[in-house]
């Protein structure tokens, strides 16, 4: 299996449109993004390659982060000093992304909401004019209603979608090094709806194919294998 390829689906190409989009609104429309969906989707795998690729900012939150934490955070990724009080750090930050603006990007946001850390990111995103990307779960849009000051900032959201058939053919196809034909493919873009586990499918299909020599795979020859079926020559000459 190929595992320097970045598969880049419908939501991928979504999600970098609406980047762009998002770089290039006039300094009067607030440049806050909430990015949300289910596990499984390449939410995450998505943000860590286009930040890999652009000047920005990226901080994953965790369980119980603080605003101090939050910021000593957002500081080491600017090369910044930290200071005892949190105001200190804040205003050094802002003075910072003031001459030099670069987009925030802060994934699994869920864990800031209860303890009101994410009111922090709002007061950065009016103070610098640096648009702010927010990550996190299916229903963290729900979660986020109860701060209706940052809610109203939010300039487009966008939700991962289930991979459509054609999202994990795609997938497959450019992860592959074992050839599938046509109804091979089509039997497993039936079998797994989330790219860890269409990974894992595949590099098992991969390893057993090469076991049994196989250098082509059909739905029929597939069945065999994930059904642990022994005479896998056979069903590929049946």
């Amino acid at each position: 299996m190929k595992t320097n390829v970045f598969v880049k689906t419908k939501n991928v190409k979504n999600f970098v449109a609406l980047m762009e989009e998002l770089k290039k609104l006039p300094p009067n429309i607030p440049k806050i993004t909430l990015v949300y969906g289910e596990y499984g989707l390449g939410k995450s795998e998505t943000i860590k390659w286009w930040t890999f690729r652009n000047e920005c900012i990226y901080v994953r939150a965790n369980q119980g982060m603080s605003t101090r934490w939050l910021l000593s955070d957002i500081a080491e990724e600017l090369n910044i000093e930290t200071f005892w009080h949190i105001d200190e750090t804040f205003n050094e930050i802002v003075k910072t992304l003031v001459k030099d603006r670069k987009t925030i990007i802060v994934d699994e946001v869920d864990y800031l909401i209860d303890k009101k850390t994410i009111e922090t990111l709002r007061d950065l995103h009016d103070r610098t004019g640096c648009p702010l990307v927010l990550v996190g779960m299916a229903n963290v849009n729900t979660k986020l209603a109860r701060y209706p000051h940052l809610i109203d900032r939010i300039y487009k959201q966008y939700e991962f979608q289930k991979y459509k058939p054609e999202d994990i053919k795609q997938i497959l196809e450019e992860l592959t090094e074992v050839p599938f034909t046509a109804d091979g493919l089509e039997y497993l873009s039936t079998r797994e709806n989330q790219f860890r586990q269409l990974v894992k499918l595949l590099n098992k299909i991969e390893k057993k194919a090469e076991t049994n020599q196989i250098k082509i795979l059909d739905e029929n020859t597939l069945r065999g294998l994930l059904n642990e079926r022994t005479n896998i020559k056979t069903l590929q000459t049946a």
